[in-house]
């Protein structure tokens, strides 16, 4: 830089001295006058030639040396806000009452209890004919369900909340019990039939017919010889069957928490991979 203004101080010097000079020659007789005119032209043309050379070297020098234009520093990029997850809604199918507790067709409402005890959810109101109770698995809002309109009637309160709440059927989970499975055995499905479930068709009844809603599913077994399955489903369990299935209640509790947390695919994953209880 001052290089560039030095140059440039001595183009102005030589303009300066060209002037001085014509001030200078004019006062020469008219006789030198052409002579010195031709002269002073001719040095002027030298002048000129030199300051308009020295001042091109002063405005690449000034160029080549000035410090790189530096971009101007961008705003700083907020992250987006993250979307607020949705609801889940879980419902656990069940009869009321002390006479249908502890029994196989309950097993929907035990299913409930496990998550709420485990995830500080209180179900103490009544809402939309279900126990109902509102909390957190992680930072996921959830909505727990224990329709107490019988079993054979669940859809008229899971198809209100699902209403009044506008949740996505995908949001859904139904957990009830299946004579189809082996006992204590866990089957996480996206959607699917009622497979001959009475509270299950009523659910579909009264979501317009719809089955695309996930649903965990727990083996009861099947009734031994000829025992009437109605009469099965309202059986206690023995010592040995508690314990197996208190063990199947906490793996589903780690199903249910990863299907809110981290989606189907992985939840399905830890269903099919866990490992029964061996008494």
């Amino acid at each position: 830089m001052k290089l560039a203004c030095s140059i440039s101080s001595t183009a102005s010097l030589a303009t300066g001295l060209c002037c001085r000079g014509r001030c200078l020659f004019s006062s020469y007789s008219s006789v030198d006058k052409t002579l010195v005119s031709s002269s002073y032209r001719r040095g002027w043309m030298s002048n000129t030639a030199t300051t308009s050379s020295l001042y091109q070297i002063s405005c690449s020098m000034s160029t080549s040396t000035s410090p790189p234009v530096s971009p101007a520093l961008s705003a700083p990029q907020l992250e987006k806000p993250k979307p607020k997850p949705q609801p889940w809604l879980i419902v656990g199918l069940g009869n009321p009452g002390k006479r249908y507790a502890g029994t196989r067709h309950n097993v929907g409402f035990e299913m409930i209890d496990t998550i709420a005890d485990a995830e500080g959810i209180s179900m103490g109101s009544v809402s939309f004919k279900a126990q109902f109770g509102k909390g957190f698995i992680g930072d996921v809002p959830v909505m727990l369900a224990k329709p107490q309109t019988f079993m054979n009637a669940s859809g008229e309160s899971v198809g209100a909340i699902v209403s009044y709440y506008k949740i996505p059927l995908k949001q859904v989970l139904v957990v009830f019990d299946d004579l189809d499975l082996p006992f204590a055995k866990l089957r996480l499905l996206p959607k699917g039939g009622h497979g001959g479930h009475n509270g299950m068709r009523s659910i579909m009844n009264h979501l317009k017919g719809s089955r695309d809603f996930p649903r965990l599913r727990i083996g009861i077994g099947r009734p031994p010889g000829k025992m009437d399955p109605a009469s099965f489903v309202l059986r206690a369990f023995n010592r040995q069957e508690r314990e197996e299935l208190d063990f199947t209640l906490q793996n589903g509790l780690e199903a249910v928490r990863i299907l809110v947390l981290e989606g189907f695919n992985k939840s399905a994953t830890f269903v099919n991979s866990a490992k029964p209880l061996t008494v």
